[in-house]
């Protein structure tokens, strides 16, 4: 099933299930439906404020024809912060809520944004669409990959406009230098890269478990993750990434965009016929338990893709970042017969040669929110940058690589080593990766390294294939009243 025929079929889905007690079920809107607000704006709720929902609302609030009508977060604390925070900086006074299903049954909201914890992205997508309301939802749109297809399922029932926020989908200079790129300018592409080079220090090992801010409903910032007695991490907030239950690692929070410029330019609208996994948590001795250093390697057979996660700076001491074809930090790179293209941020594109001379340049896009906004009016998924199946496929393939990871067994450097000497682009990603950790005084004679098992899936299904203890790492049991539904 190609793309087309996929979003086709899922909107013809008629199942139907309950989104919570609390919470009226709203009719299916017809695709054509016009959104109505007062002097016709397009009345939105930010929903997860302490990170990037307050770069939601600072982006929607400026935007003509936008209103911010409502806020949502289960930190009293943070609601007053940016209650205070909408009313100096654009005047406004937002309706406040903590309890997010008290939030959709407002009848006078048209759209949400969802900057909330990772867990909460495809259940409060889905929500949404069930309650008639459009949604921005944060990337990776889903924790694992079976609640991210249910999310693109809703959308298509409800007819709901669903935006994934990888914004560089709304990058005009990276669409115009990968068509360059497509048409055979550098020759056949060989190898794509996708390097999150991302400094992320220690969060420290604790002595007793995080207190749980008394401005904090407990039970719904879990949701559909484990309720867990206690939080054996040094804050409550934002660490939660570097956790399982709740986050996905660098690859699933920032490697993920990098994952989705690779995936967009090489035209990949399916998850990865095989995947493994190979890295560790090292430098360092703390509560997190994703890795912080990372190699996966993707078996697309036209194009293979290795992605490389560092969490560790150049070298011990340093503030600085390790750099791959002259680009620092967070990029994607295109090895071709040619010369090679990289992506070194959200919105341009650099041409090279085989030489390393850089000899054209792509940049400007437009903005990301503004794209979203454009499409909750004119009702068409079509007009969307980043429609939520392009979200759903980049999330999936971080997972894939996650869950090799999450399957893997210890082993020495040099056993690694040898599992993956066949494999050219492998075994020299591994040598670079070997002289970063030494150059950050891990010693390769004591460390270990967690190597992945190889997983096969069928890109139909979305299943592993003869791995059943990978596709139980494909969703996750889930707490009443925060459900994911089978059917939507």
């Amino acid at each position: 099933m190609n793309r087309r025929q996929f979003l086709k079929n899922s909107a013809l889905t008629a199942a139907s299930l309950s989104l919570a007690p609390t919470l009226v079920r709203a009719q299916s809107t017809p695709a054509n439906a016009q959104v109505v607000g007062a002097n016709n704006d397009i009345r939105v709720a930010i929903v997860g404020l302490n990170s990037r929902g307050k770069n939601h609302l600072d982006s929607l609030a400026g935007q003509k024809g936008v209103r911010i009508v409502a806020i949502c977060d289960v930190d009293t604390a943070v609601l007053d912060r940016i209650s205070a925070h909408a009313k100096e900086k654009f005047n406004i006074a937002p309706q406040v809520y903590q309890d997010y299903r008290k939030l959709l049954e407002n009848k006078d909201i048209d759209a949400v944004t969802l900057a909330t914890p990772n867990h909460w992205h495809a259940l409060g997508g889905i929500w949404a669409a069930q309650a008639g309301k459009d949604s921005f939802v944060e990337k990776p749109i889903s924790h694992n990959i079976w609640e991210g297809r249910k999310l693109v399922e809703a959308a298509r029932k409800y007819n709901r406009i669903v935006q994934a926020g990888t914004q560089t989908r709304s990058s005009y200079g990276i669409k115009e230098a990968i068509a360059w790129l497509r048409a055979g300018n550098l020759g056949k592409i060989k190898l794509a890269r996708t390097l999150c080079y991302n400094r992320r220090d220690s969060i420290g090992k604790a002595t007793e478990p995080v207190q749980i801010p008394a401005t904090v409903d407990y039970d719904q910032w879990c949701g559909p993750a484990p309720k867990e007695k206690e939080l054996w991490r040094k804050k409550f907030h934002y660490d939660w990434h570097w956790g399982w239950p709740m986050g996905n690692g660098d690859l699933g929070n920032q490697g993920v965009h990098q994952v989705d410029m690779v995936r967009w330019a090489l035209g990949y609208d399916e998850v990865a016929p095989r995947v493994f996994s190979l890295g560790g948590r090292l430098g360092y001795d703390d509560d997190g338990t994703t890795p912080n250093t990372m190699i996966s390697w993707l078996d697309y057979k036209e194009v293979p893709v290795i992605f490389e996660v560092r969490g560790l700076p150049t070298k011990a001491g340093s503030d600085k970042m390790d750099q791959y074809r002259g680009q620092r930090g967070v990029s994607a790179v295109f090895e071709c017969e040619g010369g090679f293209m990289v992506f070194p941020n959200y919105n341009s594109a650099i041409a090279c040669d085989n030489d390393a001379k850089e000899f054209k340049k792509w940049e400007g896009s437009e903005n990301h929110y503004a794209n979203f906004i454009k499409a909750v009016r004119s009702r068409k998924v079509s007009d969307l940058n980043a429609d939520i199946m392009e979200g759903h496929l980049s999330a999936a393939i971080s997972h894939q690589a996650n869950i090799s990871y999450q399957l893997g067994v210890k082993k020495t450097p040099d056993q690694v080593r040898d599992a993956v000497k066949n494999d050219k682009g492998v075994a020299e990603a591994l040598g670079r990766m070997e002289e970063h950790l030494v150059a950050n005084n891990v010693d390769l004679k004591k460390a270990t390294l967690t190597l992945g098992p190889v997983l096969e899936m069928n890109p139909k299904t979305e299943r592993f294939t003869k791995n059943e203890a990978a596709n139980k790492l494909l969703t996750r049991e889930y707490r009443a009243p925060y459900v994911v539904p089978e059917k939507v």
